[in-house]
């Protein structure tokens, strides 16, 4: 230590009283601040400070230490602080110390943070989250402009028009203001992906982010329904009961429910669509907390609309909490067939708590079980890192591809209603695996969603051939019309306009999968959703795995294994 630094503190301690630092503002009322948030909280029961039962004591002297350095930070440090963003700063450090989802949401961002559930907003339509100060792509969201342009899960948002979004400490208000824009307005997005080695730059235009939850519903043969369900919303169980009615009026025996890609949503639409399909008394999921104060047990209790008949559900690495209640509510009770590949892992039980300045504390209270018995929640105790980068620790680990055999173990070995024997370990474990198709993917595909030009093409064609196209049904369409080699030409013509380089090898690997898909952007434009799908499904592998497997799904249906 310096001669200096010690001789000025020997001044300050004979420092007259008159000359010493005094309480500020904020320090003479912190006491009554705190006594009148006490007295409201007492009134209201939100238990705004009641010390643990376990640890009483230190609960007390923690929040007792945290006032005290509060408070000498806003009266002595050397520089003007804003007192109310250092102690946001610091609840959101202390929160990353105990799971990934507990989390503080500011009165600023609180609105921003509701609509993806519960309005209509425009933007980019991504879900995301922020770690180590990177914006992550969770999902793009159905039928919005990022699912288009070919944003994909597990993208990182570097850039937004040119300005660094990553390394600055951008908050979710922040990413809001930089992606939400009027309808029309284009924004350009440098992302960087885990399978390339450069940014690679998208432009997409802002649109109404549609606020539906049931994608698409539709006949695949005259007995085979397919529904699928992009997220669980605030409408999201009276669309789906609209379309669960609606198949079965054209004929419906068996069922296709897709889940894949649903990050989740409200818990009460999950279990009311589980019993849709589930008959009698029969559990749907328990929560299990600290005590016995947030422990519950939901049941089936309504005579459901498609009890007996075959049922399949797709999931994948994208289906998260309230989709993995139902698929592991359906899984359990030996009333559906899981086909796909391990869902997500997250089935820990958020409680949202307003806080008295508007703010909300989102906080952990318990964990979502299965029927069986088995933790929908992924481990999370290699951190927040590990946990944020598992989807991309599966692919370089080969699960896209082939089962972990170490899920398959006696100590993560539950039965069903029936006694067949599922998995638990995070997640939900299909039935029957389906590994992920990249045989027809390359750079160069990639690099076609990548700049918009299949889209582009798709909707320029259909401008071009309307009166033809919207003559046609969409059965005829979809059994006559042919992408011709032409067309592919052309694609290819357009690309080059965009600077995407050709490449014969690269073309020739994707060109079935590339003509499956300008097919069903034609349908799309002509159809909507009810010819996009049906076109895509004919080279989607699990949905034609699925179909496969209605003879096993039968045989659950009817009480076998």
């Amino acid at each position: 230590m310096s001669e200096e630094i010690r001789n000025s503190w020997q001044e300050e301690e004979k420092m007259p009283e008159s000359n010493k630092p005094k309480n500020s503002l904020f320090q003479i009322r912190l006491p009554l601040y705190i006594a009148m948030a006490l007295v409201v909280g007492v009134l209201l029961g939100a238990n705004t400070f009641s010390p643990s039962t376990s640890n009483p004591q230190g609960t007390a002297k923690s929040y007792l230490k945290f006032r005290d350095i509060l408070s000498y930070i806003d009266r002595d440090y050397v520089d003007s602080v804003d007192v109310e963003e250092l102690s946001d700063y610091a609840i959101t450090k202390m929160l990353e110390k105990l799971d990934p989802h507990t989390s503080y949401i500011p009165a600023s961002e609180l609105a921003m943070a509701r609509s993806y559930l519960e309005g209509d907003f425009e933007g980019i339509g991504v879900e995301f989250n922020i770690f180590n100060d990177t914006i992550y792509v969770i999902s793009p969201l159905s039928g919005g402009p990022s699912e288009a342009a070919g944003i994909e899960a597990g993208d990182k948002i570097v850039k937004v028009d040119g300005e660094d979004v990553a390394g600055v400490s951008i908050t979710n208000e922040g990413v809001f203001k930089h992606l939400r824009g009027p309808k029309g307005s284009e924004v350009e997005l440098s992302i960087k992906r885990e399978s390339t080695d450069s940014l690679m730059n998208f432009t997409i235009v802002r649109n109404k982010i549609p606020t539906h939850s049931v994608d698409v519903s539709y006949m695949v043969d005259d007995r085979t329904g397919y529904l699928k369900v992009s997220r669980f919303s605030a409408n999201t169980f009276e669309e789906f009961k609209q379309a669960l009615t609606d198949l079965k009026k054209k004929g419906m025996q068996q069922l296709i429910l897709d889940l894949r890609g649903n990050p989740g949503g409200y818990m009460d639409h999950a279990t009311r669509m589980a019993d849709e399909f589930i008959s009698g008394d029969k559990m749907i999921v328990y929560t299990d907390g600290k005590g016995n104060k947030y422990d519950s047990k939901t049941y089936a209790r309504t005579k459901g609309d498609f009890e007996s008949g075959a049922l399949i559900v797709l999931v994948d690495e994208g289906s998260a909490s309230a989709s993995e209640i139902v698929a592991g509510a359906l899984q359990d009770n030996d009333r559906a067939l899981i086909v796909g590949r391990r869902s997500f892992g997250k089935g820990l039980v958020q409680m949202p708590i307003p806080l008295n300045d508007g703010s909300e504390l989102r906080l952990t209270i318990s964990r979502y079980f299965t029927p069986s018995g088995r933790s929908i929640q992924k481990s999370y105790q290699g951190g927040a890192e590990e946990y944020q980068k598992d989807i991309l620790h599966r692919f370089e680990n080969g699960e896209y591809f082939h089962p972990d055999s170490s899920l398959f173990v006696d100590s993560l070995k539950y039965k069903t209603l029936n006694g067949r024997a599922v998995y638990g370990g995070g997640g939900i474990m299909p039935d029957v695996f389906v590994a992920r198709d990249t045989t027809e993917l390359s750079k160069y595909l990639s690099q076609l969603y990548n700049k918009n030009v299949i889209r582009e093409y798709a909707l320029n064609y259909y401008r071009s051939h309307r009166k033809e196209l919207e003559k046609m049904s969409f059965e005829r369409f979809n059994k006559s019309f042919q992408v011709t080699d032409k067309m592919l030409q052309e694609v290819v013509a357009l690309a080059n306009e965009t600077n995407v380089e050709y490449k014969q090898a690269e073309f020739e690997r994707s060109k079935s999968l590339l003509r499956n898909n300008v097919k069903a952007f034609i349908a799309r434009s002509v159809y909507g959703n009810a010819g996009f799908y049906p076109v895509l499904h004919e080279s989607d592998e699990e949905v034609q795995e699925a179909l496969k497997q209605f003879a096993r799904a039968q045989r659950l249906a009817k009480g076998g294994s």
